[in-house]
């Protein structure tokens, strides 16, 4: 008894969308990647198996034709050449050491980063429904899922903002996520704009919604030094989307630090901003007077928010920024995982980086919350020290 996946598209968009940056920029680098068990859940006897199997089956995985062709017309800034690869491309299960102790669950990855870049949320997906399934922990039923779904999505629709799924990394399974977005896309209406997921978003004929995620800027800081990560990062998507998929994530080495290096040239090329730490409101204040001491109406741009929200926490947000910015909201966890069972809190971060020609490199990322911190103590003193950010 596994959970395994459905697609290969089963994945978060951005992790595509990056790959493609990769293949072009940095088609040697490698990395490493490290689970981290936030929410410090004891695993079930025999889970490290089960999880074993699970990633042993996704080597069976392959694009198909029609897969293939959803995703060329949906994404047109994907290039032919890269939907060729990808039809080509298949997990190799060796990258992924896993390990169990008890109730402990260590989970490693490794190897060049264009391949390696797209374990990150299917294993999560994985240990978060292998977490319950071991257990038997199926949650509420198909009925209750679906209404909770619907009374969310008629909530965003009367605070008159548009949200979309951000659910597939802590979902509790497949089926509750499926679930979720065949709902929300079954409902008429303007508020669901597509799903991160692109997999779903091709079953419900809906848009793979994202840009780029933080590993991109810890990769860039490994290779360019934590001065330049985030100037070089947006350059070289730049390079390679030339305008589009233009939200810009902020908080890699803090968004302080992010706003000192996004100048009026980058703040007209980008659509915006992501908020994914720290107070929202605060996030919020600082992204509009930063667009207003650059000349820039910031009712022309977006605050795309997606951090741990319900619709309280929307509602807050709306309340304060209405007027005055323009607003999306990825939803999560509380879409993909509110079944009555405790969620889970686990993430998959790059520790380390291998560019070409260099030897591995520790990475950090510096969030506006000290909590969601990753790296080594040492790194991110240094990294705090060269971009001078104090405590």
């Amino acid at each position: 008894m596994f959970a395994q996946l459905p697609s290969i598209l089963d994945n978060d968009f951005y992790k595509f969308t990056m790959q493609q940056g990769v293949l072009k920029l940095f088609p040697r680098a490698r990395a490493r990647y490290q689970f981290i068990n936030r929410g410090k859940h004891v695993f079930p006897e025999g889970f490290a198996e089960a999880l074993r199997a699970s990633v042993n089956a996704m080597a069976q995985l392959r694009l198909s034709a029609a897969e293939k062709a959803f995703f060329a017309k949906a994404c047109p800034y994907l290039d032919p050449v890269y939907f060729d690869f990808l039809q080509g491309y298949c997990y190799d299960p060796s990258e992924v050491v896993i390990r169990q102790e008890a109730g402990e669950l260590t989970v490693n990855v490794e190897g060049l980063w264009y391949r390696t870049i797209l374990w990150e949320v299917p294993l999560l997906c994985l240990i978060s429904e292998n977490f319950y399934l071991l257990q038997q922990q199926e949650g509420e039923d198909a009925e209750a899922i679906a209404a909770k779904a619907s009374a969310k999505l008629n909530a965003f629709e009367h605070l008159g903002v548009t949200i979309a799924d951000f659910g597939t990394r802590r979902r509790h399974s497949y089926r509750v996520q499926d679930l979720v977005v065949r709902t929300l896309a079954a409902q008429a209406g303007q508020t669901f704009v597509g799903s991160s997921n692109v997999h779903l978003a091709m079953k419900y004929q809906t848009k793979p919604i994202g840009t780029h995620a933080h590993e991109w800027f810890m990769f860039h800081g490994a290779q360019f030094g934590f001065k330049m990560a985030n100037t070089i990062a947006l350059e070289n998507w730049v390079q390679v989307y030339r305008g589009d998929l233009g939200i810009a994530l902020s908080d890699t080495y803090t968004t302080a630090e992010f706003f000192e290096i996004f100048d009026k040239k980058f703040a007209k090329l980008f659509d915006g901003v992501r908020h994914d730490s720290g107070d929202p409101l605060e996030f919020a204040d600082s992204t509009i007077a930063h667009y207003e001491k650059l000349g820039i109406d910031a009712k022309t741009k977006t605050i795309i928010f997606s951090d741990s929200l319900n619709t309280e926490k929307v509602s807050r947000i709306v309340a304060h920024c209405k007027g005055r910015i323009g607003m999306s909201f990825g939803i999560g966890t509380n879409l993909t995982n509110d079944v009555g069972l405790k969620p889970m809190n686990i993430v998959i971060k790059m520790t380390e980086a291998c560019p070409e020609g260099e030897g591995w490199i520790p990475v950090v990322k510096l969030s506006d919350e000290r909590g969601k911190y990753t790296g080594s103590a040492e790194y991110i003193a240094l990294a705090k020290a060269v971009l001078q950010i104090k405590d």
